[in-house]
């Protein structure tokens, strides 16, 4: 059996494999905002929001930090370059795979004419 050793791909899309974790991230790309706001605003407990935004931070997505009471969270420094590369790597292995299915449904469709059959329903 094949391990892949890419632990931060592994984090990446465990991250973002959560609507609510996605949500996070676009209400950070509005702009900062504290966990406490974040957990009201997804209608969540505190604890649960500090759940996310933990994921959120292994992953790089997320930096926060604790002035008194309150934690604000923002969003990281760490694009998605990586994950568009593997992303497209198997974008491209599936555009020619479906190619190549392209090309034979359209040789069995010129065989199917050559021979005089009939259209099946």
């Amino acid at each position: 059996m094949v391990q892949y050793r890419q632990t931060h791909l592994d984090a990446s899309f465990g991250a973002l494999g959560d609507s609510t974790r996605r949500g996070v991230l676009e209400q950070l790309g509005r702009g900062d905002a504290s966990i406490s706001a974040l957990a009201e605003r997804f209608q969540m407990t505190l604890t649960g929001m500090k759940k996310h935004v933990g994921v959120l931070e292994q992953a790089g997505f997320v930096t926060t930090e604790k002035v008194g009471r309150v934690r604000t969270c923002k969003l990281g420094l760490r694009g998605l370059k990586e994950e568009a590369a593997w992303i497209e790597r198997y974008r491209q292995l599936w555009a020619a795979r479906f190619d190549a299915l392209d090309v034979v449904a359209q040789e069995l469709k010129q065989k199917e004419i050559a021979h005089g059959r009939k259209k099946r329903k």
